[in-house]
Order: structure tokens, then C-alpha cells, then sequence
């Protein structure tokens, strides 16, 4: 697409890559850019230095944390999880159902809907925030907490414990970023977003020797590749999903430099370090216990640590040895922001950088084959002879999912079992509908007792009275196994997952019915080319596939869950 005059939003603007894409963004004249980073300070410097290379562009900015609710955008992580509402609220944001209003309340969807951008490109490095929020510490804490409760003692603070252990997972966070990132997108009519993603190793193998603890490649570091994996399939399947934006990612495998060369004070996690001293004649003996940390050891310089160094962004910053090291040839190598910039001006503008992850994963992924479709027809005809000669239809085993597909599929045999000729249904009051399919259900103990059994509940015409079996799956276990009856609640279950009998759900079918036969039947008149949907052609009373047939066409049709790409 065209940059020129169209609206920008740069998740991360002040990063080392950031920064180089807004500033090679603004050479192509965008109307608009909106430019975000974690603090405050971080994006009015980046006001300042794209200052220069504005021209006419529009240039706004937002901070706080995009992985959280609004109202937790501008605390840190640890003021987040020291207070116990807070960090409630934090989980609960990630584990409860994705809803429209909890998705809303991110910041991350506040900034897309508000700004409206045409085109995202995101630099912030989430499989590194993600990872880093150390399960494994809060593992260790949860098995000490574990063992001395084994031996009899008590704590006051195991839920404390635990919270911040159920905090620290990883791949829930990342799934509700990118259910908030696809909702706002659609929402908002984003046309393309670009990622700038991570291997996790700056390319390099599980050989890595640049690593986060005593193990290589430690715990953390594989987190990080992991969830860097793991995004680049759900951006994958985010590219595939109907309504969503282009999806592109460009995926670094090297470190990325440099931002600034400097002398100065020597920073480690955003805080200086301090200058520590320890005289040969203070040597502290080793005895049979070492302690990590020992405040009383080391007599305090008064300064912090002053050095030359190169800003790596993300990486942090290095010696002039440790950038020699890391960067020479065989290690991690490295790559400039600004190729990375010309990748992604080159993808958004419709050219091929050669490094789009979505694009070569669309490449190589094995889909449907010629033979299979061939072969598919001769499976469907076996199926169909064996269940003629056992004397039984074979409709769904609740193995598949959701419940939905289930319940829809019994509800069109119901139909099709009660009305041969279909569209006699669309013709009856929606009561008579409700007490013939009853009928049927009172009249078959197999079919009942199938429905029942794999877990979909029958629903009668009254919606006060239901045939169940000793286990559902609708509604589906939260914390617990008991549901308040409501209305709201029955009509979200019936929805979602019952055979819903009652006279409402009847006039549903008959306008679906109505809707597909009668659209079949005009297209079948006007179009008989390769472009006319085949697969899905009903073909009258005979038809014996009537029930996957009008279900696949309200998946595609209704739910919007249709494939995009063969």
C-alpha cells in the first residue's frame, strides 16, 4: 500500500529500531504518525528527534505498557504485583474470557481504536518482555512454599505466592495480546501491520554461549525463543483470519547496532551501578556456606561505574570487548536498524524484502493436495455405505469442537429427519417446528441417547425442562461446577453448545434455511462456472449431506469462519 498520506502507528517509536523506522516512515510523507513507548520521558525525546524529519506529518505520542489493562498502563510490573488488587486485576485480565468489553480495556486497544491507523508497525520486543518476568524464580518460591507445607509448617502469604507464580506465565499473556491486537485491528480497519520480531539468540543455536545463568542455554533465554516461535504463529494464523490486516513480520537473526556510542555512567536494568571495593587484606573466607548476596561485603566507592560504551537498545549496552566478541564473525554477528527499516517501508509498500516470516511460512506449509480432494469423495461414499448397512447416521462425536459445531449438526439432522423436503419447514409456525423436532427426540431413544451422551444437553421447546447426561460441556469448567440459571446465561449455553428446541431457535433455522436454499437456487440458475460454491450445493430432498453442508455455510457465512488462503 501507500505510505504517502496515510495514518501510521509505531508501537515502540523510541527504541533503537523504532526510532529508524519512524524516521525512513517520514521520508515517504505520511499524514499522520502516532509514536508510543513505555514512559513518558522516552517518547517526548522521540518528539525531539523526529522533529527533523516531519515535513507536514502529523506526530503524536502515547505511553505505558501495552500488555495491560489502561488503568495499569504506568505502573511497573513490580508495583503491579506487590499490591494484591492490582495483581488481581492484572490476572484476571489475562486468564478470563477474551469479552469485548475486557479487550477494550487494554491500552494497547485504546491506542489503535483512538488513533485509527492505516498501517502498524510494532517494534516492541514482546517475547523478551514476556519471558523475562522469571516463572522460574516464582517456581522455585511456589516448591519452597510446597516443601515446608509437607513438613507441617504454615505461611500467611500462599496466595500471594501463588498469584505471582500464575503472573509470571508467559504464552496466556501472549495469546490475550494478540486477541486484543486482532480485535482492535478489525475494529479499527487497520489495513497492514509489521512486526519486527526475535529468534531469542540474536541467531544463534542452543549452543549459544551468551546466556541469563549457570545453564546453556539457560531456562529464560529458551522462554524467550519460544514465545518468539510461538507469536510468529499466531501472527500466521492472525494473516489468515477474514477481516484481520496484512500481517508481516521481519525477524532479526543477529544482534541489532547501534544507537549511540558514549562514555559515561554504566546503567543495568535502567539503574547505575554502584563502584565496589574489596582490599586484599579484607578477604572474606570461604567457610562452608556461600551466600549470593551479602549487603556487608564491599566497601562502597561513592560513585557509579564510568565507561566507554555502544547502546545495542533492546540488548543494553557493551564494553568495546563485549561488542568485539558478540558481533565478530561465527558469534551472534549483527545488523543494522536501518536495513531493518528498508525491509519494512519495502514489505508495507507492496515489494519483497525477501525477509517476511508470514509470508515464508505461507510458502512452505503443506495445505490441502489435488489427491486428497479426489480421495475425499471415495471416504465420504465408504462412510455413507457402512452406515446404510449398520442402519445408524453418523453425525458428531463432540471430538472436534467446539461444542457449537455438535450442537448445529444435530439440530440440522433434526430438521432433515423431521422435514424430508426441507423447505416444508420454512412453512410451519415456528411452534409446530419446535413440537415436531420434540417428536422426533421422543421417538428415537438411539439418537437421544447419543446427543446426551457425548455431552450436548437437549434444551425442549418450553426452555424451562432439559434431557441431559451425567456430564455436559456447555458451560464449560471455570473454578467451578455450579451456574446461576439465568436468561442471559441459558441463552449463552443454548448458543453456544444445547440443542436448542424452543420456537426462537426454530425461526433462526427457518431463516437460514430460507437464506441458503433460495440463494443456491437463484445461483444455480445464473452461475454454473468453477466460480459457483460447488461443495455446498444442496440438491434437493436426496441430499444426503444437507446437515454438513448448511452448517459449513454458517460457518463461513454467519461466523465469519471461513478459510481465506489454500
Amino acid at each position: 500500500m501507500n505510505i504517502r498520506n496515510s495514518r501510521i502507528l509505531v508501537l515502540g517509536g523510541w527504541g533503537l529500531v523504532g526510532s529508524a523506522v519512524c524516521k525512513k516512515l517520514l521520508e515517504y510523507e505520511p499524514s499522520f504518525l502516532a509514536v508510543t513507548s513505555l514512559r513518558k520521558a522516552e517518547v517526548e525525546e522521540s518528539i525531539l528527534e523526529l522533529d527533523p524529519y516531519r515535513r507536514n506529518c502529523e506526530i503524536v505520542v502515547d505511553w505505558g505498557d501495552i500488555f495491560v489493562t489502561s488503568d495499569l498502563k504506568d505502573m511497573s510490573r513490580v508495583e503491579i504485583l506487590n499490591d494484591p488488587l492490582t495483581r488481581r486485576r492484572f490476572i484476571d485480565g489475562i486468564f478470563e474470557k477474551p469479552t469485548d468489553e475486557r479487550l477494550k480495556s487494554f491500552f494497547l486497544h485504546s491506542v489503535i481504536t483512538k488513533h485509527r491507523p492505516d498501517i502498524i508497525v510494532d517494534c516492541v520486543n514482546s517475547a523478551t518482555g514476556l519471558a523475562y518476568q522469571d516463572t522460574y524464580t516464582a517456581y522455585y518460591e511456589v516448591r519452597d512454599l510446597m516443601d515446608a507445607l509437607d513438613q507441617g509448617h504454615t505461611f500467611n502469604d500462599i496466595r500471594d505466592r501463588v498469584e505471582r507464580l500464575a503472573s509470571t506465565i508467559s504464552v496466556p499473556q501472549l495469546i490475550r495480546h494478540l486477541q486484543v491486537l486482532n480485535h482492535a485491528c478489525r475494529l479499527g480497519k487497520v489495513r497492514m501491520y509489521v512486526k519486527i520480531g526475535t529468534t531469542g539468540t540474536g541467531g544463534m543455536g542452543l549452543n549459544i554461549p551468551y546466556t541469563h545463568s549457570e545453564d546453556k542455554p539457560s531456562g529464560q533465554l529458551l522462554s524467550k525463543s519460544s514465545l518468539a516461535g510461538a507469536h510468529s504463529l499466531l501472527l500466521f494464523l492472525m494473516g489468515r483470519t477474514p477481516g484481520s490486516p496484512h500481517v508481516k513480520e521481519i525477524k532479526p537473526a543477529a544482534v541489532i547496532a547501534w544507537k549511540k556510542i558514549g562514555y559515561g555512567e554504566i546503567r543495568r536494568a535502567g539503574k547505575p551501578l554502584p563502584l565496589f571495593d574489596c582490599d586484599p587484606s579484607a578477604s572474606v573466607p570461604l567457610g562452608s556456606v556461600f551466600r549470593r548476596v551479602e549487603s556487608a561485603c564491599g566497601e562502597s566507592k561513592g560513585r557509579n561505574l564510568e565507561a566507554v560504551y555502544i547502546d545495542t537498545g533492546e540488548n543494553g549496552i557493551f564494553s568495546t570487548e563485549e561488542f568485539f566478541t558478540i558481533t565478530a564473525a561465527d558469534q551472534m554477528e549483527f545488523v543494522t536498524p536501518e536495513e531493518i527499516a528498508n525491509s519494512v517501508v519495502a514489505e508495507i509498500e507492496g515489494g519483497n524484502s525477501g525477509f517476511d516470516v508470514v509470508g515464508a511460512l505461507d510458502s512452505v506449509v503443506m495445505g490441502p493436495t489435488y489427491r486428497a480432494g479426489i480421495l475425499r469423495q471415495h471416504a465420504l461414499n465408504e462412510m455413507v455405505r457402512l452406515e446404510r448397512e449398520c442402519g445408524e447416521r453418523s453425525i458428531a462425536f463432540e471430538m472436534l469442537g467446539p461444542p457449537h459445531l455438535s450442537k448445529l449438526l444435530y439440530e440440522a439432522f433434526l430438521i432433515w429427519l423431521a422435514f424430508p423436503r426441507v423447505l416444508d419447514f420454512t412453512k410451519l409456525t415456528v411452534e409446530e417446528c419446535s413440537k415436531s423436532l420434540e417428536n422426533v427426540i421422543r421417538a428415537k431413544e438411539s439418537l437421544r441417547s447419543t446427543i446426551i451422551s457425548i455431552g450436548i444437553p437437549i434444551l425442549l421447546p418450553d426452555g424451562k425442562r432439559i434431557l441431559r447426561g451425567p456430564e455436559v460441556k456447555i458451560p464449560s469448567y471455570a473454578g467451578s461446577n455450579e451456574f446461576a440459571v439465568t436468561d442471559e446465561n441459558l441463552n449463552e449455553w443454548a448458543k453456544k453448545g444445547w440443542i436448542d428446541l424452543r420456537p426462537s431457535n426454530m425461526r433462526l433455522w427457518q431463516e437460514r434455511i430460507e437464506t441458503h436454499l433460495k440463494f443456491d437456487d437463484v445461483l444455480r440458475r445464473e452461475d454454473n462456472s468453477s466460480g459457483y460454491p460447488w461443495s455446498t450445493r444442496f440438491e434437493g430432498e436426496d441430499d444426503r449431506h444437507f446437515v454438513g453442508k448448511i452448517v459449513t455455510r454458517i460457518f463461513i457465512d454467519e461466523e465469519n469462519g471461513g478459510r481465506i488462503k489454500a
